[in-house]
């Protein structure tokens, strides 16, 4: 798996999985916060599967990648 998320889309995703998944522990409680899962986890991995399906890349590329 070669990373295909950028740095800053990264943080992103984290804070933005951490925030959908504190739905299931505060605020309304809904199950639904269980969703926060995946951007979570694809934040963390730093891959994306339908990025790479798409053929999307928002990871910086050096010169030795170009």
């Amino acid at each position: 798996m070669q990373q295909n998320i950028g740095n800053i889309e990264r943080v992103i995703r984290i804070v933005a999985g951490l925030g959908i998944l504190s739905l299931v522990f505060v605020g309304p409680q809904t199950p639904w916060g269980w969703l926060g899962i995946v951007p979570l986890a694809t934040g963390l991995l730093g891959w994306c599967p339908p990025y790479a399906l798409l053929g999307i890349n928002t990871a910086c590329k050096t010169k030795d990648q170009a």
